[in-house]
Parts: structure tokens; sequence; C-alpha cells
């Protein structure tokens, strides 16, 4: 086979994309006798910028894996989308001064050109968007299963609040930075400082699904680092609710406390073996106590004043170690251990949060770095209640101890090991075993137009009413201002003809929800979608679910971990119970891409002006060597840096595959038959290395078989069909051409994966050195095996060793089995 002296990357690429696309050669199947494969990337946010050339990385690593799977034999659901809703668009869009419904088509359709030139086997007949009425409509449907089962919920506590993005926003869409004054938290899109400000939002019990969502990690095969920062962000506790009764300092204030339901503070531990060593309790400044007995507390403003400055603190700011403690004592009363009857102050500190435990602590200074810090500050009686051999008093070692040990100045209990202890303490005061969690529940509400509106409608007779499932999707409205308000409200709540609705229940006058969704809503559950995207009358087919349930290999970035991860994976719980979906987790195996950073070193930006448009390397250098570059820059989860330079090699390597094909010739006249060793090994590696991301030796395994044939002078037609098989999941488009170029009418992607043959991984030749009284004279390259004297033979004959040996003359030979003989003269 002969081609033409260049290898014509543009006009090769949008030939075959054409014919792929017209043959629809990646349409899936809908059922099939082939085990099924379901390859999913995190579908991208379609921003005005387009991709740069970091973006594709995951997406040309889950379609080579497609592909490869494909040749395997089997049906093969890899499909593509768009996260339309949320913040990014509707920024973009107001600093456009265009519609965000108008800049997101443009976005979309931008992408997907992108997306297009690089080659990827997406079947398009299944796209989605999470901003079509058709889409959203059925995460409106889930919303109000949620609402339904009591896991959707109006609340009108203080959240964190942006004031740039004029909206709320949940735990999770925070980032923390650092200051001068220490640590903050900001908002993860613009990052500005957040605020908490009371208003009222919806919120998700994803907290009811804590216990699951912790416990199913194990059967997951995600990478470890994953499911540790899920296992934090959850953050299971242990411990026992422990009752501290009230005791007043004034007859007022005893008075106050009789009549009042709050008589005692319950606080949550996890120590309650160091109940002796508590010396005064902590509330937080949001505790309801504080506001039940305010007229009583005798230094109410002083207490005032720092409730207001907690205020504007956030969660990060509060909790954050090292920062100096503040507090202020609640004077007038006085908490009472119930271990011994003692007397201890109550105070409200910021470190104590509201929505953890139960917003009190006791407070036990000897054996809490935070309790110490504070003790010391306040001048708070510091005890020591677990002890070991070493000195444990804090004012002896200056820190609290926090290990285990034996009690002391616990009265009956001294002696005792602490962790028996745990048990006994608790039963003597009557404290209850409880199980707490860090997760918090999902603020779901967004104070911003762009995004589902929450089917609820708001009647003054009914109260909260949920939108009538055939009434569903309710559409987002036509807006001429979708600037956010800044009064706490959406700009839909300024369209009169949208909001003012009769009630479903009732008849009479109502509003409808302003609020609309986070933009995690419409990405907790597409990958069901993308398994029936046509389908009116369900969120999803029950027999298609079964079949393509779970995603097999799930590919995008580690940063998801802690939002997109938990939240898709509580839907997706939530609809298992609703009976849905028929499997508890989502994603069986999960792969994060590493970043691809600048030529510089720094993350892509064009404030740096190190963007790369992958659009000019496809039409520089083609699409396949940007694919086979960026899988041979490095193991796939790991970051590195773009590289013009290696960029080029990837390059050179298809002009080598492009010219080695001008050395093929029919099998029948080929007299050597070449190294079938290295062959079958290459299939071996690329095999393995495919099934388990390890692009970059894989690209490697090919590169060092072309060099060794690029040295042949002649190549078997079967044997490079077998390179072109392995090549193909990594350059489509070459390999195409030069399949075509042999004869073949179908599809390489159709053709069946190449095995390796047991036989041929067996070495049959290998090279024995030889040496002249030590020294290496020659090699030779002799069948495995041979005897001693065999090789003593083949070395005689050759004419370099018989110069050295004077005509065959030597002493002595030494050898040893298949790696070296030395002459001994």
């Amino acid at each position: 086979m002969k081609n033409g002296p260049k290898y014509d990357h543009l006009k090769i690429e949008k030939k075959w994309q054409a014919v792929w696309k017209k043959q629809g050669i990646y349409k899936t199947e809908d059922s099939s006798k082939k085990p099924k494969a379901y390859v999913l990337d995190m579908f991208p946010y379609p921003s005005g910028e387009g991709l740069h050339v970091g973006h594709p990385k995951g997406y040309i690593a889950t379609d080579i894996y497609s592909r490869f799977k494909r040749m395997n034999g089997y049906n093969v659901l890899h499909p593509m989308g768009w996260d339309a809703f949320g913040l990014p668009a509707e920024n973009y869009a107001i600093d456009n001064k265009i519609n965000p419904e108008i800049s997101v088509k443009k976005n979309i359709k931008y992408f997907k050109s992108q997306l297009e030139k690089i080659g990827f086997d997406y079947d398009w007949s299944r796209e989605i968007n999470t901003t079509d009425p058709g889409y959203y409509k059925w995460t409106q449907w889930i919303f109000l299963q949620l609402l339904k089962k009591g896991l959707a919920y109006e609340s009108w506590e203080p959240i964190n609040w942006c004031p740039s993005c004029q909206t709320g926003l949940a735990n999770e869409d925070l980032e923390t930075r650092s200051t001068s004054s220490g640590q903050v938290a900001v908002c993860e899109r613009c990052g500005s400082a957040v605020v908490k400000k009371p208003m009222r939002q919806w919120v998700l019990k994803i907290t009811n699904y804590a216990n699951r969502l912790l416990k199913d990690l194990d059967q997951l095969n995600w990478p470890e680092s994953i499911k540790e920062s899920q296992r934090h962000w959850i953050g299971q506790s242990e411990g026992v609710e422990i009752e501290f009764k009230l005791k007043a300092q004034n007859a007022k204030l005893k008075i106050e406390i009789k009549n009042s339901k709050q008589k005692s503070i319950k606080v949550f531990t996890t120590r309650p073996d160091t109940l002796f060593g508590a010396t005064y309790l902590v509330v937080a400044p949001e505790h309801e106590i504080i506001q039940k007995l305010k007229i009583k507390i005798q230094n109410w403003k002083e207490i005032e004043t720092y409730i207001a400055k907690t205020s504007q603190r956030s969660e990060i700011e509060r909790t954050v170690e090292g920062k100096e403690k503040t507090g202020v004592k609640l004077e007038g009363v006085m908490a009472i251990n119930p271990v011994n009857g003692g007397e201890i102050p109550i105070f409200i500190a910021d470190y104590v949060l509201p929505d953890y435990g139960t917003s009190a602590i006791m407070a036990v200074p000897a054996h809490d770095t935070r309790d110490y810090e504070f003790a010391k500050k306040f001048k708070l009686p510091i005890i020591p209640v677990v002890v070991n051999d070493l000195p444990t008093t804090p004012d002896q070692v200056g820190i609290a101890h926090t290990g285990p040990g034996r009690m002391a100045n616990s009265d009956q209990f001294n002696g005792l090991d602490n962790e028996r202890a745990k048990i006994a303490i608790t039963k003597f005061v009557h404290g209850k075993q409880v199980v707490k969690y860090k997760l918090r529940d999902w603020v779901f509400s967004r104070q911003r137009y762009w995004g589902e509106p929450i089917p609820i409608i708001h009647c003054e007779k009914c109260g909260v009413v949920p939108v009538p499932e055939k009434d569903l999707p309710v559409k987002l409205p036509t807006v001429k201002s979708y600037k956010p308000t800044g009064t706490g409200e959406s700009p839909l709540a300024a369209i009169a003809n949208w909001v003012n609705v009769k009630c479903p229940i009732c008849g009479t006058k109502a509003k409808r929800e302003t609020n609309t969704m986070p933009q995690w809503a419409g990405s907790s559950w597409y990958y069901l979608r993308f398994i029936d995207p046509k389908n009116n009358k369900a969120l999803v087919d029950k027999k298609k679910e079964t079949y393509w349930s779970p995603v097999d290999m799930y590919v995008g970035g580690a940063e998801h971990a802690t939002r997109h991860l938990i939240y898709t994976r509580f839907w997706h719980k939530f609809l298992q119970d609703i009976g849905v979906v028929n499997q508890p987790e989502p994603f069986a195996q999960l792969k994060n891409q590493g970043l691809i950073s600048g030529a510089d070193g720094r993350k892509m930006s064009k404030r740096w002006g190190n963007v790369i448009n992958p659009d000019d390397v496809v039409k520089s250098h083609g699409a396949d060597t940007l694919r086979l570059y960026e899988m041979f820059m490095g193991p796939f989860e790991q970051g590195t840096a773009w590289s013009i330079d290696n960029l080029m090699g990837a390059r050179r390597f298809v002009e080598k595959i492009w010219r080695l094909a001008s050395k093929i010739i029919d099998d029948k006249k080929l007299s050597d038959p070449g190294n079938e060793n290295l062959l079958h090994k290459t299939i071996k590696q690329v095999t393995e290395d495919i099934n388990r991301f390890n692009f970059n030796t894989a690209v490697s395994a090919l590169m060092i078989l072309a060099n060794d044939w690029e040295k042949r002078p002649n190549l078997s037609c079967s044997e490079f069909k077998i390179l072109l098989k392995l090549l193909a999941p990594f350059a489509p488009h070459l390999a195409e051409e030069l399949w075509h170029n042999l004869g073949e009418k179908n599809s390489i992607h159709l053709s069946v994966w190449p095995v390796a043959d047991p036989k041929k991984l067996i070495v049959t030749e290998i090279k024995i050195v030889v040496q002249i009284n030590g020294k290496v004279r020659a090699n030779l390259n002799l069948s495995a095996g041979q005897t001693e004297e065999t090789v003593i033979k083949f070395a005689l004959l050759d004419p370099l060793i018989n110069k050295w040996l004077a005509g065959g003359q030597y002493k002595k030979a030494i050898y040893i089995r298949d790696k070296l003989l030395n002459f001994v003269v």
C-alpha cells in the first residue's frame, strides 16, 4: 500500500467525522444481548469562553475507553449534554448584556463544534440540556416527590449570603481564603466574603441519608481521596447527650426558669468520660436559651453586641484552628454538672455552631485544645480527669491531654480505663447514646432568575401547595430584567402575570414560589435521562434503567467530591427508595483527571494570557495528535504543564505510523515474519493499560512497537491491521483512514479487539553476551535454552570473535545459560 508523502490531518479528520455521523456508527442500542458499558463524562458547563486544551483530557479518556469497550463486544452508552442553569451562565449574560437563554444556546453551539472537531464517539441523538423544559420537568417532579416524603421544607434560618451574587449559598458552595485577619469563607463563584443572613428558603433533608451516604462509600471503586473527602464532609460522630440543669443566681431569674420549658441545657459530647473535668458550658450565640432568658440575663447588652458580631462571621471563620477564642459569660445563670452537682458558668462563644450537635457543649479544658485555650483566656478551672504515666496536667505540659488513660479526680470512677468510664459515666447520669453528623441540610433556594422554578404555590388559606404533576413543567418565564434584586427575592417576583395564580386546592388567589433551584439540581440525576432522553411519561423507563444502571465508568474533576457527587448520591438513594432506580449507587467506578496547566505552570486563564484553544491545535497539528499528546503527558490522574515541544513528539508519531503503511506487503510474500513477541506484548500491555486508565504507558508501548517496525524492511499486512486496531481508540481518524486503505469496508471502530496469544508472549530468541577475558566483544542472538557446546560453536563461527581468539584458540570457556559466554585466553 502506498500513501501520499504527507499526512493531511485536516482533510482526513473532516472526512471521517462526516462519515461516522452519516452512518451513525456510534448510535446506542436500547436493548441488546451484549454486556453493557455505560461510560460518562461529568457534562460541561457551557461558558462563553469555550474549551481550552485542559478541558478535553477527561473526554479523550472516556472516548478511548468507550471505543475500546465497543471493540471488545460491549453495547456502549457514551452520551453528552449540557449543565446550563445556574450562576455562571447568568453572570456571563449580565456582563455581556444578553439574555441567558440566548447566551446559553450560543455557548452550547460553540462547545459542541469544539467537541466534534476532536472526533468523540458520543451518541448525539441522546443529547440533553438542563435548561430544556422537557428535561427540568422531571427535576421539578423529583422535588415534588421529596416534598411528599417530608424531605423538602421551608426554613427561615440564617444562611450563607453572597453580597455580590446576591443569593443564598449552601455550605458546599463556599471556599476558604486566607486574609490578614485569618481565614474567611468566600463564594466559590465570585470570591466575595459571605455573611449570614436570615431569609426564607427551601431546604432538602440530605441529613436523613447521612448514614447511608457514609456506609455505602465502602462498596465504591472510587479514588480513596474522594471517599475520604466525603467521609470528612459527612463527619459522623458517635457520642452522648447529657442534660445540665439550670440554676438562677437571683430570685427573678429563678422564677423565669421555673415557668420556662427551658429548665436545662442538653449538650452533645464524644467524651462522657471527662464529665468530672467539665468546668463550664458553651452555647452557640444562636442557642434558643439566650432569647428565652434574655429579659433576666444581667449583661444582656453585652450578649446582644456579641451576637450581632457573630452574625457577620462565616462558619469557617468561627471554627478555624488558631483563631483567638472569644465569648461572653451569661451573668445570672449557672449550670449544674450532673455527675457531682457542682455549679459551672455558661458562656456564649462563636466556636460552637448552631447546627451541629445540640448547639451546646460541656467544656473540659484539660482534655480539649479549644476549651483549654478558652479557659486560659478567661481564667477558668482546668481539672485533669484522664491521666497516664506522662505528665498530663495542662499547666505542666502546656497543652490539653486528648489521648487515652485512666480516670483521676472522678470519685468512684478513679483508676478505671477511660473507654470503660465512658459507658459507666453515661449510665450514671442517664445520658443518651446518639450519632451526629457534620453534614448540613442542603440549602436549595437561589434568589436568582436563571434556574429551575420551584414547583410550589403559596396560598394564604391552604399554605404551601405543590403544583399538580399534570401541570409540570412550571416554565421559566421570559423577563426583561434578570439582574438579581438584592432584596432576597428573585427577579421572578416582579412578573405579576406569572406569579399570581389560583390555588390548585381552593381556587383562591395565590402566588408562585419565586426562588429558583441551584445549579446542582439538574446535574444530580442527568445520567438517568441519558438512558431514556425522549420519555415524556416517566423520568426513565424501568426496563432501560435496569439494563443500563449503574454508570460503569464516570470521569471528571476531583473538585466535585463534596458537592455534585454527594448531592447525586443523595438523590439516587431517594429515587431508589421510591422505586425509580434499582441500584443503591449511581456510579460504579470513578476516575479523576489531573489538570493541564499553561506552559508557564499556572492555571490556564485569560488573566495570565496562557489559554490554548483546542481548535487551534486541531487545525495546526490534528485532533489525533492532540488526543495522543494529552494521554501521553503523564499518569491520567496527575497534573502537568502544556508543552509545544512534546506536542510535536506526538505529531511525529502520527506521521511515523502513516509512513509505516508504505512498508506493507502481502503476508504470503513476507519472508521475514518479524518479531511476533513484541507485537503480542504490545497487545497485552495496551489492553491492560486502557482498562486501568494508564493511557500514557499504552501510548508508550505503541511508540516502542512503531520504532521497532521502522527498522524493518517490510511489514505484514495482518500484523499492521492489529497495530491499527490498538491505535484506533487513541487516533481514530488516522486508524480509520489506513484501515480503509488496506481494503476494509466496515469501520475499524466496529472491528474486534485483538487478543494476545500466550504462546507468542514467550521469548524464543535471546541475546547472549560474548566476552574475552571479561571484556564484551560481541553478542549472539540464539534460541533460548541452547547447550554450552552449541553456543561455543556459533560463537566460533562469528568472524569478529574469531579475530579476537586468533583462530579459535582459548584456554577455557565459562558459560552462564542464556546470558553470557566468556572465553579465557
